[in-house]
């Protein structure tokens, strides 16, 4: 974690979170599940880098904090799976499948941003707070333009990843799949998350239970949505 703590205290802190993002792209095999995902949230971060820039946030120090924060989260869990340790549990379904021939991108891409959002985001939330010494509400308007960023781009990766308009009849098992999961239920229960993480800060016990039972909750989720599909 060392290595990744230099994200947040740069000045360049998103681009070098962007700059790791596409080496690991370039590394992994197109069809590579992690790769897929990895894919998608390179998109969503150069997005955000881009309305940070053109001063789209209230508090463009704040949404980058929290943005490379979001990121040092997905990026340790590459690094840990990398060094041969477990990640948690959220990110484990789809390291395991990430090259099963059974699973559709779209299920991949579906898998990351459940580990992602309903995970790491609550963490990240407070990782910021305690990096800038404020609460939770102080970065309301920034977790909320973050999460309409990646409402919007739902969408879009569906469009991209869906293989054809056959699969939208009500018979194919990824249409049901894919009814199962909201993004944006998944990121009020985030900001639920958080928010009851840092009024428990001073308890670390429960802290640390709490933090547990999400971790495998979202794990679950992640392993229903990796199920291998017929053709």
């Amino acid at each position: 974690m060392a290595q990744l703590e230099q994200f947040t205290h740069s000045p360049q802190g998103v681009d070098a979170v962007v700059a790791r993002m596409r080496a690991l792209g370039a590394a992994w095999p197109d069809h590579d599940g992690v790769a897929v995902f990895n894919r998608v949230y390179l998109a969503v971060t150069l997005e955000v880098d881009r309305l940070i820039d053109t001063g789209e946030f209230p508090d463009p120090r704040a949404a980058a904090t929290l943005d490379v924060r979001f990121a040092e989260r997905y990026l340790a869990a590459v690094d840990a799976v990398a060094g041969e340790r477990r990640p948690p549990a959220c990110w484990r379904p789809l390291f395991q499948y990430r090259r099963h021939p059974g699973v559709r991108p779209m299920q991949f891409a579906l898998a990351g941003i459940n580990a992602h959002i309903g995970h790491d985001l609550a963490l990240a939330v407070v990782d910021t707070c305690r990096t800038l010494g404020c609460e939770p509400s102080e970065l309301e308007d920034e977790f909320d333009r973050v999460g309409d960023l990646l409402v919007s781009l739902e969408e879009r990766i569906r469009e991209d990843l869906m293989p054809g308009p056959d699969l939208l009849q009500i018979a194919d098992p990824l249409t049901h799949l894919l009814g199962s999961w909201s993004l944006e239920r998944a990121r009020d229960g985030a900001w639920a998350a958080a928010r009851t993480l840092w009024a428990l800060r001073e308890l670390p016990e429960v802290v640390e239970e709490f933090t547990q039972r999400l971790d495998a909750g979202v794990g679950l989720v992640g392993r229903m949505l990796l199920t291998p599909l017929p053709d």
